[in-house]
């Protein structure tokens, strides 16, 4: 290719990725009212109704337990996922829901672990958010003690996470300790920054991902979700054999 063929070469696909070969959203937030996702009914079935179409035969929602600002319980979450579930079987959206927790990894998620009060979903997955500005110092002891205990511990978004931006040898270290990694889809679109999406392109290159998830939360993360399937790294992660996402 000429100089000026490598200049104008699109980094983007011609045509998006087929979301139907993930198969499964695990990570999103369509509980309505009771977090930063989705704030009514209408809203949740407009989304769920989306993902639908863009080839999501299920769909795992995640709404966040984090103490300081989402104080949810397993019976707020499940109250909510009922009602939510009833109305996507009215609205005759033929699509397979669960619903699971986004845990941050704080002194409540400690007590709650070792009280068993977890929300997992498939082989006893555990979806876990680290603080975004400092690693937690328990995190490596509490991995292990998740493993022990047969939980299966997936980081989310481990892309977002700045402090290990320029050091890759902290997410080697987690994944020989048996942690599985999701990147969101938003991230392949550059929503969050350059930089992050540059990471998660790195992790892709590095073999490092098993689950894709959408993070959705409302019509501006659909968007991006809408634009991520024109990523050549999503495309050469959905066909590299690693996703797990079909197997929940």
């Amino acid at each position: 290719m000429s100089f000026l063929g490598n200049i104008f070469k699109s980094d983007k696909l011609k045509e998006p990725v087929d979301l139907s070969l993930i198969g499964t959203d695990m990570h999103s937030h369509l509980v309505p009212g009771i977090d930063d996702g989705s704030k009514t009914i209408e809203e949740s079935i407009e989304l769920i109704k989306s993902l639908y179409d863009f080839g999501y035969k299920k769909i795992i929602t995640t709404p966040h337990i984090f103490t300081d600002y989402y104080n949810n319980t397993t019976e707020i979450i499940i109250k909510g996922f009922d009602n939510l579930k009833l109305a996507i079987s009215e609205a005759q959206i033929p699509i397979q829901l669960e619903v699971a927790a986004e845990y941050m990894f704080d002194d409540s998620f400690i007590k709650k672990y070792r009280s068993g009060e977890l929300l997992t979903f498939g082989e006893k997955y555990i979806l876990l958010e680290l603080p975004a500005f400092t690693p937690p110092n328990e995190l490596l002891q509490t991995i292990f003690n998740l493993k022990i205990d047969g939980y299966n511990p997936i980081l989310a978004h481990p892309e977002r996470y700045s402090y290990w931006h320029y050091n890759m040898e902290h997410y080697a270290s987690l994944k020989d300790r048996g942690v599985f990694f999701q990147i969101n889809l938003p991230s392949l679109s550059g929503y969050y920054s350059s930089q992050v999406q540059k990471i998660a392109e790195q992790l892709i290159d590095n073999n490092m991902i098993e689950f894709v998830g959408t993070d959705l939360h409302n019509n501006i993360y659909l968007n991006e979700v809408d634009k991520s399937r024109f990523s050549k790294h999503l495309e050469k992660l959905v066909i590299s054999g690693k996703l797990l996402n079909k197997t929940l």
